[in-house]
């Protein structure tokens, strides 16, 4: 899966930097080719799938929505994955539109805010 599919498709449904958008977009991508998600969830994970459910979460910025999903996803299959899971996925760092690199804490969100 191509990370530029999943980054249009963030781009269509939320309003949040490009830097982060590819971050959230490269993480869902290397998800969706290791078919850890389809075998639980059992379709495949596309960008209309991220789409729909990171609307969802809490609208903590668009890396929080993505950490928060995955949290929810550990929570529902992560035990019955014999792969160990969702959180190697998270967001933890991205770049600002400024280009300054911007470290998030657990659930993404940037430090300080």
């Amino acid at each position: 899966m191509d990370p530029d599919d999943f980054e249009e498709a963030l781009a269509a449904s939320f309003d949040a930097a490009a830097g982060e958008r590819r971050a959230v977009a490269r993480m869902a991508a290397d998800l969706a080719v290791t078919g850890r998600y389809r075998e639980v969830a059992e379709h495949d994970l596309t960008p209309e799938v991220v789409a729909e459910n990171l609307r969802d979460a809490p609208d903590d910025g668009l890396a929080s929505k993505w950490n928060w999903w995955l949290g929810a996803l550990e929570l529902a299959f992560g035990r019955r994955d014999p792969t160990g899971g969702f959180a190697e996925f998270q967001v933890r760092r991205y770049e600002t539109d400024a280009g300054a690199a911007t470290t998030g804490d657990e659930d993404g969100s940037p430090d300080g805010e």
